[in-house]
């Protein structure tokens, strides 16, 4: 995951919000490191993630990017030019992670004042808007009840057809609903590997009903080292370094009441255990209420490479992975995780013949 300043649970930007060198430099460590995309997350307090983007595709050759984007935020018809250009220029490198919202203050800086199943049936109706206008041949006429337009132009296409691939999360019945019609790629957060086998076949089977195949995707913090002893020193390390910063800046160590399903999901969790199926570490997303994808995988390359191999066996086909330090633990994912995962993959029967 890319920002586009320093930042991270233990280390909070004080400076400028954008840094254009540290962007750069961010860019091509994961381009280097043998990922295949990188995450551009949607904040409505730092800079606007289109433009991190295009900045993105531009110093790096390769390197796709997935672009949490938030509907409602943009006109549809404005957005469907907006990314299909942005998709052009990237010669075909571009995912779209939409994100409907899961805190009311975060959504009412931008100006979004609706509940929460009027953002999904919003979501819902922006991603029909925006599949239409990619795949039009001609003017595109939309009456939907958050929508409506006259004549939108499709003549900037995607550069991927038939269009640009959606990945969406989101927990709840409703989000479930929505994922099951437009979701390429379903991402869950690093719950316990039971807790994801139930969710990936509720997902799929709710996809199945509309003829729908997803893939999935989890994320994980992974901490790692040479031994598996100085790995969970080094996580012993990050849960002081992260206690210590929100002390720093006045914020809960306890009694979160997380608003998204999602977050509540990943809570439940690590309030059954500091750590789960082996080296599952909850420390950080007990501190932060889990706000976000805040679990971790703790051990040796191969450790983790074996305990994200269990993942798969279960349809996972995706790992979203990014470190406490992100700049050094991405470089450090590409000497010595990814070419762990790889070769532990290889030993792995195929996703079909698993599932």
């Amino acid at each position: 995951m890319i920002t586009a300043t320093p930042s991270s649970e233990v280390d909070q930007p004080l400076g400028e919000a954008v840094d254009p060198a540290f962007v750069r430099r961010f860019a091509q460590a994961h381009e280097a490191a043998g990922f295949d995309r990188v995450l551009v997350g949607y904040f409505s307090n730092a800079a606007e993630g289109v433009v991190v983007s295009s900045f993105v595709a531009a110093a790096t050759q390769r390197l796709g990017i997935l672009l949490a984007y938030r509907p409602g935020v943009v006109a549809p018809p404005l957005a469907a030019r907006q990314l299909a250009t942005l998709d052009q220029f990237s010669a075909g490198r571009l995912a779209l992670n939409v994100v409907s919202g899961g805190n009311d203050e975060d959504l009412a800086r931008d100006g979004d004042y609706l509940d929460h199943d009027q953002r999904y049936a919003r979501t819902d109706e922006y991603l029909h808007a925006l599949r239409a206008i990619w795949t039009a041949c001609e003017p595109v006429h939309f009456d939907g009840a958050f929508y409506r337009f006259q004549g939108a132009s499709p003549a900037v296409r995607p550069e991927q057809k038939p269009h640009i691939p959606i990945y969406f999360s989101g927990s709840s019945d409703a989000a479930i609903a929505v994922a099951a019609q437009h979701a390429d790629t379903y991402m869950l957060w690093g719950e316990p590997l039971a807790a994801v086998d139930a969710h990936v076949r509720r997902v799929r089977a709710a996809a199945q009903a509309q003829g729908r195949d997803p893939r999935f995707s989890v994320s994980f913090r992974p901490i790692i080292a040479d031994t598996e002893q100085a790995a969970w020193r080094k996580a012993a390390e990050v849960l002081e370094q992260v206690r210590e910063q929100r002390s720093k800046l006045g914020l809960p160590l306890h009694d979160h009441q997380p608003e998204n399903v999602g977050s509540q999901r990943l809570l439940a969790a690590a309030q059954q255990g500091d750590v789960l199926d082996t080296r599952l570490w909850t420390g950080v997303a007990q501190l932060t209420g889990a706000r976000w994808n805040s679990t971790a995988l703790v051990g040796t390359p191969e450790q983790v490479a074996a305990a994200l191999g269990e993942y798969y066996r279960l349809g996972v086909s995706t790992f979203l992975i990014r470190g406490f330090d992100p700049l050094a633990d991405t470089v450090q994912y590409g000497n010595a995780l990814i070419p762990a995962i790889h070769a532990h993959i290889a030993r792995l029967p195929s996703l079909r013949q698993a599932s």
